[in-house]
């Protein structure tokens, strides 16, 4: 044996060894989808919770919007209706009492006209002898 071949024999074995262990390292080595930890799992869910917090409370803030905007709409429409009928109902009012006055105003001339026919030296005295 010559020296050069005992010099290479070690070097080889040593590769052969070394490329032995690398191919079972690389059989038995963890897969790359590693079960999460128990505190990444309640970071995750954490974050999970904020998210859907975040999207209700968009969601109630635009239904609560959109229901003052009707309620507010409504209550304006209801106004004008009640403001419409009340002029109304004032208006009927006014021409009932004005009506009234007008029936009583004459009721009181044809008593006034009757009793002064029989008073003597009135006017209507006169124009109803004649």
């Amino acid at each position: 044996m010559s020296r050069s071949f005992i010099r290479t024999v070690p070097v080889v074995l040593a590769l052969a060894l070394a490329s032995i262990g690398v191919t079972a390292v690389a059989q038995t080595a963890a897969p790359a989808t590693a079960e999460p930890t128990t505190t990444e799992k309640v970071k995750e869910a954490g974050k999970d919770a904020v998210d859907a917090t975040k999207t209700t409370t968009k969601k109630a803030v635009a239904a609560t919007e959109r229901g003052t905007k009707k309620a507010w709409d409504a209550t304006k429409r209801t106004t004008k209706k009640a403001t419409h009928a009340t002029k109304n109902v004032a208006v009927k009012t006014g021409d009932a009492v004005e009506t009234a006055g007008h029936k009583t105003a004459d009721g009181m001339r044809s008593t006034g006209k009757a009793i002064g026919e029989k008073v003597p030296g009135t006017a209507e005295n006169e124009a109803a002898k004649k």
